[in-house]
């Protein structure tokens, strides 16, 4: 795995913006844009490199179904921080009834610098990002600068196909597929409309609509559209705590579709992946796989040994793009007291590349590792000022 720095396309922005990043620049708090699409430099992998990837994600994810099915037959859902039990049971249900759900993909975030084995960070089963410019910009930027190289990319045919395969999963009328108006830079629109480019690929009949469209027709007891059409199964990009907990959730956990001919609506991530979408799974897979090389030491009751030996890492068992994570150096003050319940997981600085923390997003497609994207941070916390990078096998 190596760094290499090299001159950005002329005209790079409208390429990218053109093939769906609609999103190439941030704003930094000093009102600034900078390049999210970053192709001022590029990382290179050996294919053995990457073959040891692949064995190792596919590895950590029937590892984390294993550790869902621990706390499903163990009732740990209070661990997770799901304490109605209503929505413990559906959960369970879902779990149980998996094989009739359709279930899509996930992101592995890891630890990696080519010299040991990649080391868990995260799991994102439920609604991961980074999607869209792993799957295509940087395949075509490869394509065109690259010609004889390879990537670790096949996230396209995999989507098409496995919507393929699930599509009889699916109960009649047209798959929609929901996004939030709250999206200010378009990044989950784009995954949305991207995901559905797949589904229809596969011969899918699918409708778009946001999240704040959806509506509750009181006398049918079902979701609908802006149409008036039931909403019979739907792909949202839109956090499982949420949709289970706002002002509608009781409507959905009434209707919720689970497989068995009961219900009225199928969501797509099943309500499952909730057990995989919370750092509470790193402490459970802590438990189950003790010293496993492709696992970082963590707890959900404090920081123990870590606090002196390694240090560690506070996350939230739901934040997102390193919202409330606190990094913890070894022997340094114990954390604040907080109601909020948090994971401690070791600490394991993101590896230095000239200067960028680097990240490695490791896509599943089903069951099967499908590809990379590569985020760096200027800080050990990858946030949303993380840039993405491409890369190529070399």
């Amino acid at each position: 795995m190596q760094r290499h720095t090299t001159t950005p396309r002329p005209d790079w922005q409208r390429i990218v913006e053109e093939q769906g990043v609609i999103y190439p620049l941030t704003r930094y708090p000093d009102d600034t844009l900078r390049p999210y699409w970053d192709e001022s430099a590029y990382y290179s992998f050996t294919l053995p490199e990457v073959e040891a990837l692949e064995e190792a994600v596919e590895e950590l994810h029937a590892m984390c179904l294993a550790a869902a099915a621990h706390i499903v037959e163990t009732d740990r859902f209070a661990d997770l921080g799901i304490t109605d039990p209503r929505l413990a049971e559906l959960v369970a249900e879902s779990w149980r009834r998996r094989a009739e759900l359709p279930s899509l993909y996930g992101r592995f975030d890891l630890r990696y610098d080519g010299t040991g084995p990649a080391k868990l960070l995260e799991y994102n089963a439920d609604t991961p990002t980074s999607l869209v410019e792993a799957a295509s910009p940087q395949w075509f930027w490869m394509e065109e600068l690259f010609p004889g190289a390879d990537q670790w990319n096949s996230l396209h045919e995999r989507l098409v196909d496995a919507w393929r395969k699930q599509a009889r999963l699916l109960p009649p009328g047209p798959l929609h597929f929901a996004h939030s108006d709250g999206d200010e830079l378009g990044e989950d629109l784009m995954t949305v409309a991207y995901l559905r480019e797949t589904a229809e690929q596969a011969g899918i009949r699918t409708e778009a609509i946001s999240v704040e469209q959806i509506g509750w027709d009181r006398l049918s007891r079902r979701f609908v559209d802006e149409k008036l059409r039931f909403i019979r199964s739907c792909f949202k990009l839109y956090p499982w705590e949420w949709l289970a907990t706002d002002r509608f959730g009781p409507h959905v956990l009434a209707t919720l579709d689970n497989g068995g001919g009961t219900g009225t609506t199928c969501w797509i991530e099943p309500a499952w992946k909730m057990l995989l979408s919370n750092k509470a799974l790193l402490a459970v897979l802590w438990e189950l796989y003790p010293g496993h090389p492709n696992l970082l030491a963590a707890h959900l009751d404090g920081p123990r040994e870590l606090a002196r030996e390694t240090g560690y890492v506070a996350k939230p068992l739901l934040g997102r793009e390193g919202a409330g994570v606190t990094v913890h150096e070894p022997g340094s003050a114990p954390p604040p007291a907080t109601s909020e319940k948090v994971c401690y997981q070791e600490l394991a600085p993101l590896p230095d590349f000239d200067g960028n923390r680097t990240v490695l997003g490791a896509w599943v497609v089903e069951d099967e590792a499908a590809g990379l994207g590569i985020r760096e941070s200027a800080g050990l916390v990858t946030d949303e000022y993380a840039r993405f990078l491409p890369h190529v096998i070399l």
